[in-house]
């Protein structure tokens, strides 16, 4: 148990910046499986727009700081390369 207010206040803080940067990284997960799932079912219109939703969640969790830079770009690098890929 905190004995300082301010311990106090950091703990409900952190408890509300966990729930946050958890549902950042579930939907940046999710739309990076979405994009995955329509590039193997061959559906080049429904991967590029999956793309633009999973791009924009993966921003997101980074400007959050969820995600680092370098990992951010990575993803959206491999997956864009797999939408363009397509026949």
């Amino acid at each position: 148990m905190p004995n300082m207010k301010n311990a106090e206040k950091r703990i409900l803080v952190n408890a509300k910046k966990e729930v946050t940067n958890n549902n950042y990284e579930a939907s940046m997960k999710t739309a990076i499986k979405n994009v995955e799932r329509a590039v193997a079912s061959k559906d080049k219109e429904k991967a590029q727009s999956t793309l633009k939703t999973a791009v924009k969640a993966i921003d997101k969790a980074t400007k959050s700081g969820v995600s680092s830079k370098n990992k951010s770009a990575r993803n959206k690098s491999r997956l864009t390369k797999k939408v363009n890929e397509m026949e």
